[in-house]
C-alpha cells in the first residue's frame, strides 16, 4: 500500500480527460496534476525542448511525492517517454499513444483517420504503432494543432471549433474512413461535436479509458495502491498546478473534470522562467 499521489502531467488541460477515467476506477488514489499551460501547445515545439520540459515537470512531481508518473500527453509521450524511463529508472511511467490497434481491428472500409499534433505524427513511436497494428489498413494522419487551443479556451462547441473540425475531418470522410482516432488528450473534450461532424457511421476511438486501466495495472503490479482503509468513504485528493495563470477561466477545469478542481500557480519555475501565457 502506498498513499503517495499519482503524478500526471500534460501540456495543458487535456490530461483531465484521462484523470476523469482514473477517478472512475481508482477513486481512493490522490492525484498530483501539472498543466504546462504557460507553454501550451507542445505540438509545434522541437523534440529536445519537449524532453527538457518533461524532465523538469517529472522532477517537480517526484519532489512532491509522486509514486508513478502518467505522461497524459501524446506529444510528450512520443518525444520524451523513452528518455524519462532512462533518467528515472526506478519510477513507473505510463504514456499515451494513438489507439491505432482497436481502430484497425474493427475497420470495414480499410481506412481509419487519426487526428493529433505534428509532434505525434513525426515520432518514431507513432510509426512503430502503425507498423505493428495497421498492416493492410490505410492510416490517414491529419495534424490538427488548432484544436488544442480551442479546448484550452473552453470552446468545445462554437462555430469556430466546428469550422476547424470540418476543415480537418471532411477530407478524411471523403477518403472513406469509418473510425477516427483521437490522438491528443485534449480532443476527448470535443468528442460530442466530432461525432456530430462525422456522423453515426464513423466510430470515435478515445484511448483515455484504456490508459486509465493501464495505470491501474501498473499500480497493482508495483504494489502501490492506496489504502482503502485510509479513505473508506471519500475520494483521494486532487492537487493541481499550472505554469500559466490559474485565474484565467478558473471554472473551466471543474467543468471539464466533472468535479471540483482548483489550480494553483507552480511555486517555482519548473520550467525555466520563460513562460509564455496564451
Amino acid at each position: 500500500m502506498n498513499n503517495n499521489p499519482l503524478g500526471i502531467f500534460d501540456s495543458g488541460l487535456g490530461g483531465l480527460s484521462v484523470l476523469k477515467e482514473i477517478r472512475a476506477i481508482l477513486p481512493n488514489e490522490s492525484i498530483l496534476y501539472f498543466a504546462d499551460q504557460g507553454r501550451v501547445p507542445y505540438g509545434p515545439r522541437p523534440k529536445e525542448e519537449i524532453r527538457k520540459f518533461s524532465d523538469e515537470i517529472t522532477r517537480f512531481l517526484l519532489e512532491r511525492g509522486a509514486k508513478i508518473i502518467l505522461v497524459a500527453c501524446n506529444t510528450a509521450s512520443a518525444a520524451a517517454l523513452g528518455s524519462l524511463r532512462q533518467t528515472f529508472p526506478h519510477v513507473p511511467f505510463v504514456g499515451m499513444e494513438p489507439a491505432i490497434k482497436p481502430a484497425a481491428e474493427k475497420t470495414k472500409t480499410g481506412a481509419i483517420g487519426v487526428i493529433a499534433t505534428h509532434g505525434t505524427f513525426q515520432s518514431e513511436r507513432f510509426a512503430k504503432v502503425v507498423e505493428r497494428f495497421a498492416k493492410g489498413v490505410r492510416v490517414l494522419a491529419q495534424p490538427s494543432p488548432d484544436l488544442v487551443i480551442q479546448v484550452e479556451k473552453g470552446e468545445f462547441d462554437t462555430p469556430r471549433t466546428r469550422e476547424i473540425l470540418h476543415h480537418y475531418l471532411d477530407p478524411l470522410l471523403a477518403d472513406g474512413i469509418d473510425s477516427i482516432v483521437l490522438g491528443c488528450t485534449h480532443y476527448s473534450f470535443l468528442a460530442k461535436v466530432i461525432g456530430e461532424v462525422v456522423g453515426n457511421t464513423v466510430e470515435i476511438v478515445d484511448p483515455a479509458p484504456a490508459v486509465a486501466k493501464q495505470v491501474k495495472r501498473v499500480i497493482d503490479q508495483h504494489g502501490l495502491a492506496a489504502s482503502v482503509e485510509s479513505t473508506p468513504n471519500q475520494k483521494g485528493t486532487i492537487t493541481a498546478y499550472t505554469s500559466g495563470d490559474p485565474s484565467d477561466k478558473p471554472h473551466l477545469p471543474t467543468q471539464m473534470l466533472g468535479e471540483s478542481i482548483q489550480f494553483r500557480k507552480s511555486p517555482k519555475a519548473p520550467l525555466g522562467g520563460n513562460l509564455k501565457i496564451f
